[in-house]
């Protein structure tokens, strides 16, 4: 099973544990908010440019909310099936590459949105595929940046976030450095630099 899959079959057993009206890390979703989110991404590519483009966010909002509106069981089902079989994102490689850190990012926004929450064990496979994505998304997270922004993952490799004559290193799991790089702060990353760029990149808005 590929990583997209993994994360989408784990993501759809905590939504039923959960319910539909849980905390999620994405501002003013619950998680029937984010599961009608992620259905639309997957089965309506023709009404989710809303997502990116605001003009066209008037329509993406309406379809969300005609998931929204469906059955919780049902949702999720739709949640853990996917994308239909004529969508290229069914495809097991495809998938990996545009879903899987989709999946594990909203994966974790769901159980770091609760007081209590740890980190999941290390999986190589899961891990490598999660730096692979930082590769092509990081410059972009970190557009905005005023300092450079380096990443560390355990074994010393470095990916180039930004450059800038005052750089701080983000040190942390890949894992826990993509949530970052995404806007998530409930991520267990350490951070090494001049103090004041330290604080800014605390304080920095991130996202791709």
């Amino acid at each position: 099973m590929g990583v997209a899959s993994a994360e989408r079959e784990q993501l759809s057993d905590l939504f039923l544990e959960v319910g539909p009206d849980a905390p999620t890390l994405c501002e003013g979703w619950q998680t029937r908010d984010l599961a009608a989110h992620l259905v639309l991404r997957d089965r309506r590519p023709d009404a989710s440019g809303g997502i990116m483009v605001p003009a066209l966010a008037a329509r993406t909002e309406r379809v969300q909310a005609e998931f929204a509106a469906k059955p919780w069981e049902e949702l999720v089902d739709l949640v853990r099936t996917g994308p239909p079989r004529w969508s290229p994102f069914s495809l097991g490689p495809v998938n990996d590459l545009v879903n899987g850190a989709e999946y594990f990012i909203h994966h974790e926004d769901v159980r770091r949105a609760v007081d209590g929450w740890e980190p999941r064990p290390a999986d190589p496979k899961r891990d490598d595929a999660l730096w692979r994505t930082l590769r092509f998304a990081v410059k972009r997270s970190y557009r905005r940046s005023v300092v450079g922004v380096l990443l560390r993952r355990p074994d010393g490799e470095v990916i180039v976030g930004k450059q800038a004559p005052k750089a701080v290193t983000i040190s942390g799991e890949p894992g826990e450095l993509l949530l970052h790089a995404f806007g998530r702060d409930e991520a267990r990353v350490q951070f090494s630099g001049d103090e004041a760029a330290v604080a800014e990149i605390r304080g920095s808005k991130r996202s791709f």
